[in-house]
């Protein structure tokens, strides 16, 4: 029950991170033209890993973005023999919606697998779980419908609990529903072993710190490995 509730009050924060960090935000509306890097047209045979999601993707409040989990998952991949080019579309303060609005700006390049880390903030304001779920699974529907039998992996995510039991058990549900519904892997909850501990986040006690990433890479790369494996090593 202490972890559940440590977790969803990380939530909160997080969350919050898309109107109160010091760093600047980049609208939703907006993200179509920011917040992506472009990715190299060179092809040199590891799998493209694209990673969609809010500023817990994109890294907010570190030093560098190759302190993020997604730079620290391609360093775990390197280490396991497994390269993989991790591309990072992580926008600060970006909803489910958002997300959905930038899709096609985010697959104009080749991927083979999409790790979604869309949630946080829906939860915070209180959007309909049904309005998530719905966005999720179009995401997931209209990356297979560009880039048919993509490997897609589904970051879940908590709800904060000032909006009820009833909603954040509904919030929470959504993630392993559209995982098993659309045939995604799922990581149960980013944030295991993250949310409410204090030397594991900034000092603003909202991003998680370096090493706090370490533990989301973790979270993440346990379940992402396995789809590595059966796309084959670079040149196979």
């Amino acid at each position: 029950m202490t972890r559940l509730l440590f977790a969803s009050v990380a939530v909160v924060l997080v969350a919050c991170s898309a109107e109160e960090a010091p760093a600047p935000v980049v609208p939703s509306e907006e993200a179509t033209s920011a917040g992506v890097p472009t990715v190299e047209a060179a092809d040199d045979g590891r799998p493209r890993v694209v990673f969609l999601g809010t500023s817990l993707t994109a890294g907010l409040g570190l030093a560098s973005e190759e302190d993020s989990y997604v730079a620290q998952i391609a360093a775990l991949a390197d280490s396991a023999g497994t390269p993989i080019r991790a591309i990072n579309a992580g926008v600060s303060g970006e909803t489910s919606a958002g997300g959905l609005r930038r899709l096609d700006w985010v697959l104009r390049e080749p991927l083979d697998v999409l790790v979604l880390e869309l949630g946080a903030n829906d939860g915070l304001r209180g959007h309909d779980p049904l309005t998530l779920e719905a966005n999720l699974r179009e995401i997931v529907e209209r990356t297979r419908t560009r880039y048919p039998g993509t490997p897609v992996v589904i970051a879940g995510m908590q709800a904060p609990p000032n909006f009820g039991f009833m909603y954040t058990t509904r919030f929470a549900a959504v993630f392993p529903l559209v995982a098993e519904e659309t045939s995604s892997a799922l990581v149960p909850f980013l944030l295991d072993s993250v949310a409410g501990i204090p030397e594991l986040n900034q000092a603003d006690q909202i991003h998680p710190t370096v090493e706090g990433h370490g533990i989301m890479a973790r979270n993440v790369w346990r379940v992402l490995s396995n789809i590595i494996d059966t796309l084959g090593a670079p040149g196979a």
